[in-house]
């Protein structure tokens, strides 16, 4: 890489090789993403090309491979490398999945292309932390030592970190894209895709790559054979599904966390529990805005290539319980761990001996995070529950039925957590959301509130599964638990009440955008929808002007520093 650099410098002279670089090599202080101006010039550099190809059907999917491939470079860099092969490898053993002659090779087939994406998943985002828990469980000093990045170094030339871990843009969405694609063969609900290219751009079709939604094969696949079609009304909803996304992600995610939210959460103790617990909520609006706007802006512009992606999000602090906010917050992921984990696991109507399992977890868990020094504890408290719990299912089925559902409510949302990030805070952050929706499953049953449409009861309950969700938060939110235990003594120690109203005035744009976010949120669906409708129907001439104003909005929100995508370190 060095030498070719060197090589653009000296045949183009250092400003053209500087123009260069900038255009086509990866830069890893401003990767491309859906808001830097590059991105939109990429775009329409995209569009103008695609308006000439897209009549034929097989050099308009390779045309968009290509430049999504192109995407993912400019977005990771060397990684795309991983993206490449993951790709061929799951394309490749899908054809031997659908060939195998008895259930036992289909088996071992499948098993092998989720091993191999699982792998790649486990050693990029999970090896780091997997070395400092078994340091921490065995009193050891191993130093981590990353094999990628060395041969990187080797082959391209870059300067990677040999120490430390790089997580490639994007990896939890397109590996879990592709497993889902290997079990969908071996299920037989689809057919192996023939042409790799096909293939290649279904996994690296660029505007859902890197955040997702993650897509179906048997969703998405059929849609590359279709004409391409593009009139008025479509257009319209592409152009507003983008605005919608820009709106969410500056003016509201990246408002909300540079003014206030970041600040505190950066540094807890200067300032009040009030500021604190403003925060929390405030954060809840941020990490929404960042990841629906960027979903938003992904479906509009697949609308404008001819492609439709799945929702991903329907207005998920409308909630009234945790049961009904996960089929509304990230929809892609919870129907994923839905059809591939819980169900697989015996779902709420068996157990496998997976769902046993949750049991010894839990002990695991804590001796991989208290080390040695918890072990009498820990296997007397287990052995306690195991005893327990055997005899109760030794006596009563029921007993047993509530027990597996359970553990598969409980094990699918701690690697929920888990598939976010590595480490302590997401896994805990998935249990409480695990145990909520195990808490709720019994007291739906004697809620007062449960099947009451009365606003004061869809009001109360809302608003308490919103403080819920907040409260989760703080431990996907914080960067380690001392900074939990910070935040939460703050709100519950000193609230500083006093200062409330200086707090409120020193932030008053915060809070107006907040409070703004909120009642957008909360607007009737049916009103939404009539908002778009108008927004097709209206002129072409008041939709230039509409558009103009949001891009305005935009830019005078924009900070300096533009904000990353919050799903991006996923």
């Amino acid at each position: 890489m060095e030498g070719f650099v060197t090589f653009l410098r000296d045949w183009l002279g250092s400003y053209g090789a500087a123009w260069f670089e900038r255009l086509f090599l990866f830069d890893k202080d401003s990767p491309l993403n859906f808001i830097t101006f590059y991105f939109w010039g990429f775009f329409a550099v995209v569009l103008i090309g695609y308006s000439f190809l897209y009549p034929n059907r097989a050099v308009r999917n390779a045309y968009l491979f290509a430049v999504s491939l192109f995407f993912y470079y400019k977005s990771s860099g060397v990684f795309f490398v991983i993206l490449l092969f993951s790709t061929v490898v799951d394309y490749l053993i899908a054809f031997s999945i659908d060939s195998a002659e008895t259930p036992l090779k289909r088996k071992l087939w499948a098993a092998l292309s989720i091993s191999i994406n699982l792998a790649i998943l486990l050693f990029f985002k999970y090896s780091y932390f997997l070395t400092d828990s078994f340091n921490s469980f065995f009193g050891t000093d191993i130093q981590y030592f990353n094999p990628f990045n060395a041969a990187a170094n080797a082959v391209f030339g870059t300067e990677l970190p040999v120490t430390k871990l790089i997580l490639p843009v994007g990896v939890s969405f397109y590996t879990f894209q592709t497993i889902s694609y290997a079990i969908d063969v071996y299920r037989k609900e689809i057919k192996p895709v023939k042409s790799i290219v096909d293939f290649g751009f279904f996994v690296t079709y660029f505007p859902q790559l890197v955040a997702g939604p993650i897509v179906r094969a048997a969703e998405f696949i059929p849609q590359l054979y279709l004409p391409y079609r593009l009139n008025n009304e479509t257009f319209s909803k592409a152009v507003f599904w983008i605005s919608k996304g820009m709106i969410k992600k500056v003016v509201l995610a990246d408002f909300i966390g540079v003014n206030f939210v970041d600040r505190v959460f950066e540094n807890p103790e200067l300032f009040t529990g009030f500021e604190n617990l403003a925060a929390l909520y405030g954060y809840s609006l941020q990490v929404y805005g960042d990841f629906a706007g960027y979903t938003d802006i992904a479906i509009g512009v697949s609308l404008l290539l001819g492609f439709t992606l799945p929702t991903n999000f329907n207005a998920p602090y409308k909630a009234r319980n945790v049961a009904e906010f996960w089929k509304r917050w990230h929809m892609s992921l919870s129907t994923w761990l839905r059809d591939y984990l819980y169900i697989p696991l015996g779902g709420n109507r068996g157990a496998t001996w997976l769902s046993w399992s949750f049991y010894l977890l839990l002990p695991l868990l804590a001796l991989m995070k208290f080390g040695w020094s918890s072990f009498p504890w820990v296997v007397l408290v287990s052995a306690g529950l195991s005893i327990l719990f055997l005899l109760l299912i030794n006596r009563y089925d029921k007993v047993e039925n509530h027990m597996a559902t359970n553990a598969n409510l409980m094990l699918t949302m701690l690697l929920g957590g888990f598939w976010h990030g590595a480490n302590w805070n997401f896994v805990i952050w998935g249990g409480l959301n695990g145990l909520a929706l195990v808490v709720f499953r019994y007291w739906k049953k004697i809620s007062p509130w449960e099947g009451n449409n009365n606003w004061y009861a869809v009001a109360w309950t809302t608003w308490l599964t919103f403080s819920f969700i907040s409260f989760t938060r703080v431990f996907f939110r914080s960067p380690d638990l001392a900074t939990v235990d910070h935040i939460l003594a703050r709100i519950t120690g000193d609230f500083g009440w006093q200062y409330i109203p200086a707090v409120v005035d020193n932030y008053a744009n915060v809070f107006y955008v907040i409070y703004a976010g909120l009642v957008v949120h909360w607007i009737p669906d049916r009103m939404k929808a009539q908002i778009l409708d108008s927004f097709v129907r209206t002129h072409v001439a008041i939709k230039i002007a509409l558009v103009t104003l949001v891009v305005f909005l935009v830019y005078q929100a924009m900070s300096s520093d533009l904000q990353p995508f919050i799903y991006f370190q996923f």
